[in-house]
Order: structure tokens, then sequence, then C-alpha cells
């Protein structure tokens, strides 16, 4: 096994108990860097593809961050499985976003139109219509995962993240923003992985997936989690009101619920609900964030 990861948003420390073992190696490098990906790919019969600005709201990532960390990153990728050969699937880790606003809750894959809101969700669906090219035209198979928001202890974006950033700089107010009433499914890191290994099972040559819990929480509920994981119940939620009906920024969907029946058929189940997966990962940060001091009693 070979891991190759430029560590902006990772660390290393997270593979340490892989070190010594046979068979596995770790390489510091990036997608966009030429040369790269040669050294990584040979000898591979497999791909997992998770690498992504994995940022929505556009404060915190640009459209050409977008562009060059997904699309651009997939696509040079895409070419080196090609000239190396050998590579028979490639796993990619896609999104709900790709769907937008869909008016089928639960969501099917077989939705359509495509047409996301955001130009997060807009670079995935990208990286989708170019691996199917890809596997039609070079012979390998593609496993794609449109997820739910996947959470766990080492989340270091996204708004339980957030939230207890937020609670540690001010233990008396949390700040939500929109209206609260974001409603969206959530899936703990390990239901994940059990996931993207159940669809390796199928055949064909493109598979599409739906991966997410059986439910879906609030953004209220979730800020209520993360305060009590941190003992703050207290603390008073001051909602922002947001943008375009009550949304936390542009592009951010209201509503996300998928249908994940065809993932099911090949025997996988999500162990945990939304709101077990988002208190799970909430009570893990409360243990501390890096740099950011534990807040006081009261």
């Amino acid at each position: 096994m070979v891991v190759l990861d430029s560590l902006v948003s990772g660390s290393e420390e997270n593979l340490a108990r892989w070190e010594g073992c046979p068979g596995f190696s770790f390489l510091k490098a990036d997608l966009l860097t030429p040369g790269s990906l040669s050294e990584a790919l040979e000898g591979c019969e497999g791909v997992y593809h998770l690498a992504a600005n994995p940022e929505v709201n556009l404060r915190n990532a640009s459209p050409s961050d977008h562009f060059h960390q997904n699309v651009e990153a997939t696509y040079r990728l895409l070419e080196a499985v090609r000239s190396e050969g050998g590579v028979r699937f490639v796993v990619f880790t896609s999104s709900s976003t790709v769907y937008g606003e869909p008016s089928v809750i639960p969501t099917p894959e077989d939705y359509g139109p495509l047409e996301p809101i955001s130009l997060y969700g807009a670079s995935k669906l990208a990286c989708e219509a170019l691996l199917s090219g890809y596997s039609h035209m070079y012979g390998f198979s593609s496993y794609i995962y449109r997820l739910a928001n996947i959470v766990g202890p080492r989340s270091n974006h996204g708004v339980i993240y957030d939230f207890t950033l937020k609670l540690r700089l001010n233990p008396r107010e949390l700040e939500v923003l929109g209206d609260g009433t974001q409603s969206k499914s959530y899936l703990y890191v390990e239901d994940c992985v059990e996931a993207l290994q159940a669809g390796l099972s199928a055949g064909g040559l493109v598979n599409v997936f739906n991966v997410g819990s059986d439910d879906r929480v609030s953004v209220l509920e979730i800020a209520e989690a993360v305060k009590k994981a941190n003992g703050l119940e207290g603390a008073e939620v001051r909602l922002t009101g947001g943008v375009d009906g009550g949304r936390g920024w542009r592009g951010d969907v209201k509503v996300m619920l998928l249908d994940t029946g065809r993932i099911k058929s090949l025997g996988w189940r999500p162990k945990h609900t939304s709101w077990e997966a988002v208190y799970k990962t909430a009570v893990a940060l409360a243990g501390g964030l890096e740099g950011v001091p534990k807040p006081k009693d009261g």
C-alpha cells in the first residue's frame, strides 16, 4: 500500500500505526506536482482517490481552489493511471452536493438533472464525468461514492468542528449560520469506510453509490449536541438568519437525505444514526483542539 498526501490538511501522525508494516509506504506529494504520481502508482492495481478541497463555503475556498484542487488534480491522476497502465479500478469520493436541491427526498442515484448550487458540487460532478470518460476509453472500473457529510474524531472542518471552535473562543454564546433549520444526513467515518469496501463487489465499468445515514439532523440539533459534548448546555444560540431563505451561505443545501438502497443491496448498513455520528464526533473534538484552550466551567 502506498499513501500519497500533501499533508496540507492532514498529519503524518495519523499514519504512525502503519510505519514499519510490510508493504506500506508513505509519499509526501501533491497531485498537482508534475511527476509525483508515477512512483505512487507503480505496481498498484487499485487507487482510492480521496484528495480534494472539501470546503463548500466560498469564504473558505475560491473558484480557483475548486478547479485546481478538485478537477485538475483528478485529471492529472487519471492521466497518470492511463499512462502507467495496470490499474484495474479507481475509487472516488464524490458528494451529495452534485444533486443540488433535488425535488425527490430521499434522493436516488438516477435522479436528474444534476444541478449543483455550489462550485464545490460542480467540481465533484466534473470529476465524476472525467472518471466515466476515462473508464470507458481505457477500460478500468470506477467506483463513485456520493457521500453525505462524513464526520469523525479527526474532523478538521465542517459544522461540528466550527461549533466546537466557536465555543472554545466564547463559551457563553454559539453563533449558528442561517436559520438553523438546515437538515442533512451525517455518517460516521467507520461506516463510510465499510461502504467504500462494500461497493467493490458490484460489477460494471462505472458504479455510482449514494452513501449516508438513514436519517438527518438539523443545524440546531447539531448545536445542542456540541454544547452537550462540551458541557456548555447553557450557552446561548444566536442565529444569523442566513441568506437565500435561511441558508448558512450561498450554495448551502438546506435539505439532504440520500436513498442508499443500491449500496445496501450489497450488504452494507450504517451502524450509527446521524445524531449518533454527530455526538460521537463532538465528544471526540471536545477532548481538545490543538492550539485552542478549553473553555472554563460556567
